[in-house]
């Protein structure tokens, strides 16, 4: 049993680390992050296509009721990820990770409206810590300013990560994670296609290998590893474990990018990241 449980938790934390590499790969490649985005997704499907087919994974869509909703899901992570993407190259992967960090808590306060949850006071305290955090990673407040514009890509794309997340919190029960990422990064590739006649794609020959590494190991491998590991950790388990992305973020970034993060940003992430793991760990104890 103690093997099993090292066994899954490594392969949760390798799965976080994978999803974390999306930082360095989105700031380092240079195209366009609308460009970036459709390869990102057009590879990724092709790979999960590859993969659902091996493992006999049904790709049947149940109801024509549920295409909508995938097609909405889609049109939001695309919002996503161009927005995240936007945030990594106006100031740093820090700033972006952190700031998209605000999700579970931005989660919590938009769920009353998705479903029939009843809304708790403790959101209240916990989007006013998140506030404080995000003001001490951008204390002048000057939309001139990259590193304020990179907070509020991040922003953005953690509401637009949110709305998906609701938007598609209902179906997991009856179809395969891996199925649903299929159908989110098809929709991607479809509704994007417009970027590749209007966008430079120029550099695409000597960008290829981190295309390809952003699409394998980042979304296929990466997003696969987590959904599987959800069968031995409950969600809010993996929420609080996942919350190490970041950290993982910032050391990628430092490594390969040599971006050193200031005081600020390590303060303000320990807010941001503090009512993650508040948060989760409420959740849990709410749902035993």
């Amino acid at each position: 049993m103690q093997t099993n449980h090292v066994k899954n938790l490594s392969g949760i934390i390798l799965a976080t680390l994978f999803i974390s590499t999306s930082g360095v790969l989105g700031k380092y490649i240079a195209m366009p992050s609308e460009v970036i985005i459709w390869f990102r997704s057009a590879f990724a499907m092709v790979f999960l296509y590859i993969f659902c087919r091996f493992k006999k994974i049904d790709l049947t869509i149940q109801s024509r009721r549920h295409i909508f909703p995938f097609l909405i899901g889609g049109v939001f992570m695309a919002a996503h990820w161009i927005t995240y993407f936007y945030a990594l190259k106006l100031s740093n992967v820090a700033i972006g990770m952190l700031s998209l960090y605000t999700f579970p808590v931005m989660i919590a306060f938009l769920e009353p409206l998705f479903l029939k949850i009843k809304f708790n006071p403790i959101h209240i305290v916990l989007g006013l810590i998140v506030l404080l955090g995000l003001y001490i990673l951008a204390p002048d407040f000057d939309i001139k300013n990259t590193q304020v514009q990179g907070v509020l890509f991040g922003l953005f794309s953690a509401l637009c990560y949110s709305v998906r997340i609701l938007i598609l919190k209902q179906y997991v029960q009856q179809y395969n994670g891996v199925m649903l990422m299929f159908y989110q990064v098809a929709v991607i590739t479809i509704i994007l296609v417009p970027v590749l006649f209007f966008m430079d794609i120029s550099g695409f020959q000597e960008q290829l290998p981190y295309l390809l590494l952003l699409a394998l190991l980042t979304t296929a491998i990466g997003h696969s590893l987590m959904v599987h590991s959800l069968q031995f950790f409950s969600a809010s388990t993996a929420s609080i474990i996942s919350s190490i992305q970041p950290i993982f973020g910032i050391i990628l970034a430092f490594t390969f990018l040599n971006e050193v993060p200031t005081w600020n940003t390590f303060i303000g992430g320990s807010l941001i990241l503090t009512t993650v793991v508040i948060e989760s760990i409420r959740s849990r104890k709410n749902s035993i």
